[in-house]
């Protein structure tokens, strides 16, 4: 017994996923060097975004191989529920701090300010709410033919923690992205912890509809989506019967300039790009391209068949966490790196879906890629967590 111990305590994380991250992290950096540097000229110098990507990225790949280290048995739930807590509180109290403490865009109060840098509480509390939802699915959900009464009692709590979460990010911060991507990881957790079809397919149902109702309260929001509607309305109409169409067709609508400019990245990248450094959707057309657009600047430059090597890469990202999830033993540990890799999943579609219009904008981070500390920060103590738990699994 003392034999197996000791060769459990010596198991070594994945090196595959480690890798695959720290190449992510890489194309990261590369990116922010190439898209950022017109931008950043404007206001400082113009290596200014590059530099905090790197050290940020940097600060990132030794995150992943530090928690790699730590025996899951010890330190994980310490982590994950620190994370939960402690997050959970900085976003209740964000409303009420003063402006030189949180920086507050549109009224919505989304980052601490801390010298020389800020903080988006809520991109580590997707973390730690992962694992609140994995270590009490495991503890709490049989799996086993139940009652949809039965469903619901065993769920109702968790619903009400994330109504109260919804409160704090869609009210708070005005931010519903986060919300959708929560809701979606949420009810894959379920489904997987024990929870029969039926009840994930209302789940899902609901967080539609509660969607719906946020942007209905919100001026803003409805604008965004007639934009994006009135942008691709011909093509999805094109659909429909005529009758239906007629009725469904919106006039006179703000059209999303962004999206006009992504999708002429996307064109002029064609397949195989203009080369890293010779894109021109970066020169002042399109603000955001180092951070929410980073796709269509990529696009751009490395071309159609560049973007679809570095989602293949994700893609393994994803298959590596699928595996250790599936061989892992304990249930809490399986839950805790599914949630994860679905984080990153949603994330990335919403990203992508939003750039090329078949979805609204949601200004979700493009994980590993997007610049910004905050969402590279986060997904790497998850990807730390996960090569963790990586030691527990058979992956032979």
């Amino acid at each position: 017994m003392a034999l197996k111990n000791n060769e459990r305590e010596t198991m070594s994380a994945d090196k595959t996923l480690f890798i695959l991250c720290a190449f992510c992290i890489f194309v990261g950096i590369v990116a922010s060097y190439s898209l950022s540097i017109y931008i950043a000229a404007q206001y400082t110098d113009s290596y200014h975004f590059f530099i905090k990507q790197l050290l940020i990225g940097m600060a990132g790949i030794y995150i992943i191989w530090f928690l790699s280290k730590l025996n899951p048995d010890k330190y994980i739930a310490f982590i994950g529920f620190g994370i939960f807590v402690a997050c959970f509180f900085i976003m209740v109290f964000m409303s009420f701090l003063p402006e030189q403490f949180v920086k507050s865009v549109g009224g919505a109060k989304r980052w601490i300010m801390l010298p020389g840098f800020s903080i988006a509480p809520v991109e580590f509390f997707k973390i730690g709410f992962v694992f609140f939802l994995a270590h009490n699915f495991a503890k709490d959900i049989i799996p086993g033919k139940k009652t949809f009464k039965e469903e619901l009692n065993l769920l109702l709590p968790y619903l009400i923690v994330f109504l109260i979460v919804t409160c704090l990010i869609v009210v708070a911060q005005n931010d519903i992205g986060q919300v959708i991507v929560l809701a979606l990881t949420f009810s894959v957790m379920a489904l997987f912890a024990g929870t029969s079809f039926r009840f994930f397919s209302l789940a899902l149902l609901f967080f539609i509809i509660a969607s719906i109702l946020i942007i209905a309260n919100s001026e803003h929001r409805i604008v965004r989506i007639k934009g994006w509607w009135f942008f691709g309305q011909d093509f999805y109409l094109s659909f429909l019967p005529e009758s239906a169409a007629s009725f469904l067709r919106i006039e006179n609508a703000p059209e999303p300039y962004q999206l006009f400019h992504s999708l002429n990245a996307i064109k002029h990248g064609g397949l195989f790009g203009t080369g890293i450094g010779d894109g021109i959707i970066k020169l002042g057309y399109l603000s955001d391209v180092h951070t929410d657009f980073v796709l269509s600047g990529m696009a751009e430059e490395i071309g159609a068949l560049g973007v679809i090597g570095i989602t293949f890469v994700l893609y393994l990202i994803v298959y590596r966490m699928f595996k250790i999830a599936s061989r892992s033993k304990n249930r809490s540990y399986s839950l805790f790196t599914l949630g994860i890799a679905m984080l990153i999943v949603f994330s990335f579609l919403m990203n992508a879906y939003g750039i090329i219009s078949i979805t609204p904008i949601k200004g979700i981070a493009v994980p590993f890629l997007s610049y910004g500390g905050s969402s590279l920060l986060a997904t790497c103590i998850g990807v730390g967590m996960v090569l963790m738990i990586s030691k527990r699994a058979d992956l032979k």
